[in-house]
């Protein structure tokens, strides 16, 4: 199994990248969230791999952390999510949105994914949702993980809560409300400054 391959970034396109190590070009399947975090071309980056096997040949799907590998693989794991579909969940979700997405019962955020249906969504949901570790994300936003397996926002206190109630309301979805309000909190905008403020600055996210 090749577990890492550190080289050069030689090549990078739409789904993929090619890094150049010991004189070969391995070309690694990536979800399109990572594109944006990757270094220039020509630098040195290290890409933790999935080598799957398959009667029609052998590929590597590559993240840059360890976690978000094993989010790949535990997706692996639920019945009917294959190597692509599990990429392209984790190419419309971050591997924290996609954990708030299980955890909050929100099929709709994942079967936004290419060839993931609402019935494969739940099953996602249902495999996954005890096998999800959300204790740093529900610190970040107030809520707690029994606040976000109730399935909707009303568990959520102060400003943040009532922000993240306003996004429901306007059709985002409970992940993307999610997300939206852990930058605005990453951001320096804290609960003093006022529900309007922060709903402001949560739809510039968007």
């Amino acid at each position: 199994m090749i577990s890492f391959v550190r080289g050069i970034l030689s090549e990078m396109g739409e789904g993929y990248v090619v890094v150049e190590a010991g004189g070969i070009g391995y070309m690694i399947y990536v979800p399109a969230t990572v594109l944006p975090a990757l270094p220039g071309l020509g630098e040195e980056i290290k890409i933790y791999t999935h080598f799957s096997v398959k009667e029609d040949g052998q590929s590597l799907y590559g993240f840059l952390h360890r976690e978000d590998r094993e989010m790949f693989r535990q997706l692996l794991g639920v019945n009917g999510v294959g190597p692509k579909g599990a990429l392209g969940i984790l190419s419309v979700l971050r591997p924290d949105e996609l954990r708030v997405a299980i955890i909050s019962g929100d099929a709709k955020a994942i079967s936004r994914a290419p060839g993931i249906g609402a019935k494969t969504a739940q099953r996602v949901i249902l495999d996954l949702k005890d096998k999800v570790d959300m204790p740093d994300i529900s610190g970040a936003v107030g809520l707690s993980p029994a606040d976000m397996a109730e399935g909707d926002m009303r568990g959520a206190k102060g400003a943040y809560g009532e922000a993240m109630e306003a996004l429901v309301s306007l059709g985002y979805s409970r992940s993307e409300a999610v997300s939206a309000i852990r930058k605005v909190k990453a951001s320096g905008v804290g609960e003093e400054q006022g529900t309007e403020s922060i709903l402001k600055q949560a739809l510039r996210n968007f």
